[in-house]
C-alpha cells in the first residue's frame, strides 16, 4: 500500500496541540495512530489535542509507568498507549489486539516496535522531531484511505 507523506512545521507546543485537535474532531472510530519521536519532541502534547478534540476535558498525560490511558468525551474513546518501559508486549498485546476489533475508539500509540507486527497497515504514523528548542517537524505518512484525517490541515 502506497503512502502518502506530507509535513508540517510546529513552532509551539499549544500549535501541535491545534494540529491535533483539528485531526481529533475528524476521527470516525477504527483509527490507529503510531507516534514516533525521541522523548520530549511532543507525542504527549499531540495526545493532549487528540483528546480535545474528541471532546475530551480530561487531563492527559503520557502513560509510561501506566502504560495505557483511556480518556472519554464526545463520540469516541481514545486509547493511548506507551509501550516505552517494556522489552516485550506479553499480556498487553492480547488487550491491544481485542481494542483493535472496537469500532467506537481510536488507538494512539508511543513507542510502538515492540506491538508493530499486531498493528494494521492501514494507520497514520507522525514521525517527530525537534528542530530547534520548542519547533518541532512532523512527518504524516498514511494510506490514501486516511486523507480525511489530514486534508486541509497539511
Amino acid at each position: 500500500m502506497a503512502d502518502t507523506q506530507s509535513q508540517i512545521v510546529s513552532g509551539s507546543p499549544a500549535r501541535t496541540e491545534l494540529i491535533a485537535i483539528a485531526i481529533g474532531k475528524r476521527l470516525r472510530g477504527g483509527e490507529v495512530i503510531d507516534l514516533i519521536g525521541d522523548l520530549g519532541s511532543g507525542k504527549t502534547t499531540f495526545v493532549r489535542g487528540l483528546a480535545k478534540g474528541l471532546g475530551s476535558s480530561a487531563p492527559v498525560s503520557s502513560p509510561t509507568f501506566k502504560i495505557n490511558n483511556v480518556y472519554t468525551g464526545g463520540k469516541l474513546r481514545l486509547y493511548h498507549f506507551d509501550f516505552y518501559r517494556l522489552a516485550e508486549s506479553g499480556i498487553l498485546a492480547s488487550e491491544l489486539a481485542e481494542i483493535l476489533t472496537e469500532p467506537d475508539c481510536a488507538i494512539v500509540i508511543e513507542w510502538s516496535d515492540i506491538v508493530r507486527t499486531q498493528l494494521p497497515k492501514k494507520q497514520l504514523t507522525i514521525t517527530f522531531t525537534q528542530t530547534a528548542d520548542k519547533t518541532r517537524q512532523l512527518i504524516f505518512s498514511y494510506p490514501k484511505s486516511l486523507d480525511y484525517m489530514v486534508k486541509g490541515i497539511l
